[in-house]
C-alpha cells in the first residue's frame, strides 16, 4: 500500500475505486432507506421518530472517523513531510464538519419529541459541538495561511491536539450523568437494538461509510491537482519575470 502514497500513483488508485465505491453507496443507502421507511418497525416508546436514528448515528460515527483519518494524516505531515497526507487532511476537513452538522441537526430534531427541548448542554452535545468548532477552525486556518506547506503543518498541529476530544465524544455518556442514552451497539455484552432496527442502522453505516470514501478520495485527488496547477502557475510567472529583462536587454544592444 506504499506505492499509492505517490501522488502520481494515488491518482491512478483514486480514478479506478471512485466508481465501484460510488455505485456501492449508492444501492446500499438505497436498501437501507427502503428498509427505514418499508421495514424497520417503530419504537415502543418514540414511534417513527426513531427513524431519525439511521441518519443521525452514522453521521455521528463518521464524524469521528473522520477526524481520527486526520489525525492519522497529521502524523504522516509533521513526521514524514509527506505532501499527500496533507492533501489528503485538508479534503477531509469539509466532509468532517458536513458530517458533525447533520449529526447535530438531526440529533436537534430527534431531541426535540424525545426530551423536549432542541438543545441541551449536554456532555456530548457540548463534545459534538467542539468537534464541529474544530472543523470550522481548521478550514479557515488553511485559507488564512496562503503558504500550503506552513498551513499544513499548523493544521496537523492543531488536529493532533483536537484528538483528545474524541473519547470524550465516546466517554461523555459513561464519564458523566447525560440526557443522552449510553452505547447501544457496539458492546462487549452484544447490541441492545432489536435486529429489525439493527441491520438497517448496519446497512446505511456501511453506505454512509463508503460514500465518505468516495468523497474523501475525490477531494484528495482535487486538492493535489489544485497544488499541482498553483505549482505549474508559480513556475509559468516565474519564467515570464526572467525574460522580461532580457528582452529589454536585447532591446538595447539593438
Amino acid at each position: 500500500m506504499l506505492r499509492y502514497a505517490n501522488p502520481a500513483n494515488f491518482l491512478r488508485f483514486a480514478a479506478a475505486v471512485i466508481p465501484w465505491t460510488a455505485g456501492l453507496a449508492a444501492i446500499l443507502i438505497g436498501v437501507g432507506l427502503y428498509q427505514t421507511f418499508f421495514m424497520s418497525p417503530a419504537d415502543y416508546q418514540q414511534g417513527y421518530t426513531v427513524r431519525i436514528m439511521y441518519i443521525h448515528v452514522p453521521a455521528a460515527w463518521l464524524a469521528m472517523f473522520c477526524y481520527a483519518t486526520m489525525a492519522l494524516s497529521a502524523l504522516g505531515t509533521l513526521v514524514w513531510r509527506h505532501p499527500l497526507a496533507d492533501a489528503a487532511q485538508k479534503a477531509a476537513a469539509p466532509l468532517g464538519a458536513a458530517l458533525t452538522f447533520v449529526c447535530l441537526v438531526t440529533g436537534s430534531l430527534w431531541g426535540k419529541p424525545m426530551w423536549g427541548t432542541w438543545w441541551v448542554w449536554d456532555a456530548r452535545l457540548t463534545s459534538v459541538l467542539v468537534l464541529f468548532l474544530i472543523y470550522l477552525g481548521l478550514i479557515a486556518l488553511w485559507r488564512t495561511v496562503e503558504d500550503p506547506a506552513k498551513a499544513g503543518r499548523a493544521a496537523a498541529i492543531l488536529t493532533l491536539v483536537g484528538v483528545i476530544n474524541l473519547p470524550i465524544i465516546k466517554f461523555s455518556v459513561d464519564w458523566w450523568n447525560t440526557l443522552h442514552q449510553p452505547a447501544s451497539v457496539f458492546r462487549l455484552s452484544g447490541p441492545t437494538i432489536h435486529p429489525a432496527m439493527l441491520w438497517p442502522l448496519l446497512v446505511m453505516a456501511l453506505g454512509m461509510t463508503l460514500l465518505f470514501i468516495t468523497l474523501h478520495l475525490m477531494g484528495t485527488r482535487n486538492e493535489i491537482l489544485r497544488r499541482r496547477l498553483r505549482r505549474l502557475s508559480i513556475l509559468a510567472t516565474d519564467e515570464s519575470a526572467q525574460q522580461i529583462p532580457r528582452a529589454t536587454l536585447v532591446r538595447q544592444t539593438s
